[in-house]
């Protein structure tokens, strides 16, 4: 395999493309239990049958972990919005039925969200009476089996050339609630600065849903919780007014 060519660029990791292969290279700050991780995730969840590109292999290229898939040609849905802004309304509406698509799918064996949430609230740094209120308010929650992506943003969305929309990304998969999911892309949407696009997103996922915007919001102290996590210095303060479960009551 080459890696020559690059199609993308995260934090501690890159994605080549190889002829028809995509290669997610990983540096040395990931714990192969993490790589095999989203690996499994991402076999699970193309076995149940959601359009995401097709896994061929993890391996190790140059000492480094790599998960190797289908290249897709296309754009994303990111990408899509930003050249297109007169057509935000349209895409957005596209993003949501992607999501309620995922949604509407299950995958047994992927591990529980309320699991993820319970331990990352432990982790979250937060004074001990409100990682009780959070934890608490988890248990809560009504307890569904759906599908969670854990990351969708229309980044993770490539409108592929033959017409059919790619889902990537899988390294946060879960099931559990779906509101838990659509809480966390509404508050991704909200840290990226543009408000009107959270608001577009919420509005329109709750209308197509038929979801209580209020059962949203429950959901909203808990995921601020998990993104304190992540500790980034410049998402604390927001973050932190979040965490207050009395403010969402």
């Amino acid at each position: 395999m080459k890696l020559e060519q690059v199609i993308a660029v995260r934090p501690n990791k890159k994605v080549f493309r190889d002829g028809n292969m995509a290669i997610k290279v990983f540096d040395e700050s990931f714990l192969k239990s993490d790589i095999l991780n989203e690996a499994l995730n991402h076999a699970r969840v193309e076995e149940s049958g959601l359009p995401v590109p097709k896994l061929l292999e993890v391996t190790k290229i140059g000492g480094k972990w790599a998960i190797v898939m289908d290249f897709i040609q296309g754009k994303t849905l990111a990408k899509l919005m930003e050249e297109n802004p007169d057509k935000l309304e349209e895409y957005m509406n596209r993003f949501v039925d992607i999501q309620l698509m995922i949604h509407s799918k299950k995958a047994p064996l992927l591990n529980r969200i309320r699991d993820k949430m319970n331990r990352k609230i432990s982790e979250s740094g937060l004074d001990a009476t409100t990682r009780y209120e959070l934890h608490t308010r988890l248990e809560s929650m009504p307890k569904h089996t759906k599908i969670c992506h854990g990351d969708f943003n229309p980044s993770n969305i490539i409108v592929g050339d033959d017409g059919v929309d790619y889902i990537i990304d899988w390294s946060h998969a879960t099931q559990g609630n779906a509101s838990s999911d659509t809480a966390r892309t509404y508050l991704l949407f909200c840290l990226s600065g543009d408000m009107k696009v959270a608001e577009l997103y919420m509005k329109i996922f709750c209308k197509k849903s038929d979801t209580a915007r209020q059962y949203v919001e429950r959901w909203l102290p808990i995921v601020a919780a998990f993104q304190l996590v992540k500790g980034k210095p410049e998402e604390k303060e927001f973050l932190m007014r979040w965490t207050n479960v009395i403010d969402y009551e």
